[in-house]
């Protein structure tokens, strides 16, 4: 048994790579949602009139790892209280987004933002709405921290998001 959760929190390669090591984590795939333009690709999405979100899509046993804990992974490594930011990568398709497949993802995803309102200064801004259309990435977008660690952008901004979710969430590892 499987499901899926689909989230957003700035660059697409940071969340692929932080999900990644999770135990139950299936697979973790880099794409589009949240927008209006159909079949979109990285360069109409990076232009920001697209509406989409660049997103990560995340299988994952829920009999390992809940959504619940995968959703405290995805405020540990982005901030939620920045609108149409994350660091460096600015625009519309960076922001921060969950995309609910049900009610009880929904309910979730609201309880968990109600928890984090007091803990963040400015508010949280994470949207919360219905997942339409989950648009796979092109192929050299996937696993794209696994393919340039090297990369300065990784080192200076991928490699941190891992190594946090790896201090924090030891017990949830692989």
């Amino acid at each position: 048994m499987s499901a899926s959760a689909t989230l957003g929190g700035g660059c697409f390669w940071c969340l692929e790579a932080a999900f990644r090591p999770l135990r139950g984590v299936l697979e973790v795939t880099p794409g589009y949602a949240g927008g209006r333009t159909p079949h979109p690709t990285y360069e109409e999405v990076s232009g920001g009139a697209t509406g989409h979100a660049e997103v990560v899509r995340v299988a994952f046993d829920p009999e390992v790892i809940g959504y619940e804990q995968l959703l405290d992974v995805f405020f540990a490594v982005h901030d939620p209280t920045t609108k149409d930011r994350q660091g460096y990568d600015v625009g519309p398709q960076y922001r921060s987004i969950i995309l609910y497949e049900n009610e009880a993802q929904k309910e979730a995803a609201r309880r968990k933002i109600k928890a984090l309102s007091g803990l963040f200064k400015p508010r949280v801004v994470t949207e919360v709405v219905l997942l339409e259309r989950f648009w796979p990435a092109e192929p050299e977008h996937h696993r794209y921290y696994d393919k340039y660690p090297q990369d300065p952008y990784c080192q200076a901004v991928i490699a941190p998001k891992v190594s946090r979710v790896v201090q924090t969430f030891r017990p949830l590892l692989k």
